[in-house]
């Protein structure tokens, strides 16, 4: 098989270690990676703050950066929901509507592609830790995943999983809702990651490194003793 990958901004930016863990992965599955370095964003940014002209501009980049009918798989769920669920509001009857429609068949989360379309939910990945998990809200709400990163963890050799208490509420990132409304945004932080810590966990563990950015950043600043790591990086370890 043949995939496309796409790496949102902040991991390109932020977290490469978690993109370059899943070329790993994919080569591990013999999965042939493509790379097409004249991507950018996706224009998620830009289209929750209202700019609707400037997402649409950039969501036409992306749709032209990725022609190939083929797999495309992303280390992040709001960036996959960004694709299959807004961009028929900006290209219906344009254009592009046949090529955006082909690209949000094509576009996966990479937990999602990995379970659904490969069929693997062990790749030998060994993590001695107790870690706890965040459903971000892209990933449960938008591309509808929960079962599938539990799955891939259970998997992993001296990992224990240990639910927190209200793991579907949301960790208040959402993006420039942080940006807007700080008070309610650290306020949901901090329920977030007292609730990780009252499991005993030593990590959180997510498919969104912008969900996982925040609760470290409220951890670091309240010095709780927690860290945090993508799915993607519990999986490429041990091995």
């Amino acid at each position: 098989m043949i995939v496309d990958i796409f790496i949102p901004c902040f991991i390109d930016q932020i977290y490469p270690e978690t993109g370059l863990n899943m070329i790993k992965i994919l080569k591990k599955l013999d999965i042939e990676v493509h790379y097409n370095q004249e991507q950018t964003c996706c224009g998620q940014i830009a289209f929750n703050g209202g700019f609707w002209d400037e997402a649409k501009a950039m969501g036409e980049k992306f749709i032209n950066d990725f022609p190939n009918n083929r797999p495309i798989v992303t280390p992040t769920a709001s960036c996959a929901g960004m694709v299959r669920n807004y961009y028929p509001e900006l290209f219906h009857n344009t254009a592009l509507h046949n090529e955006c429609r082909q690209v949000q068949k094509n576009i996966f989360e990479f937990t999602e592609f990995l379970v659904k379309v490969l069929k693997v939910t062990d790749l030998g990945a060994e993590f001695n830790a107790k870690v706890t998990y965040h459903d971000s809200c892209a990933a449960l709400r938008e591309i509808r995943i929960k079962d599938e990163p539990r799955q891939l963890l259970s998997n992993v050799k001296g990992l224990e999983l240990i639910e927190m208490k209200d793991n579907e509420v949301c960790c208040g990132f959402g993006g420039t809702f942080s940006v807007k409304h700080t008070s309610i945004s650290s306020a949901m932080a901090e329920q977030k990651v007292l609730n990780a810590i009252d499991t005993g966990a030593e990590y959180i563990v997510s498919t969104d490194l912008s969900c996982l950015m925040h609760q470290a950043s409220y951890a670091k600043k309240k010095k709780l003793p927690i860290k945090i790591i993508h799915l993607i990086d519990v999986l490429a370890s041990g091995w």
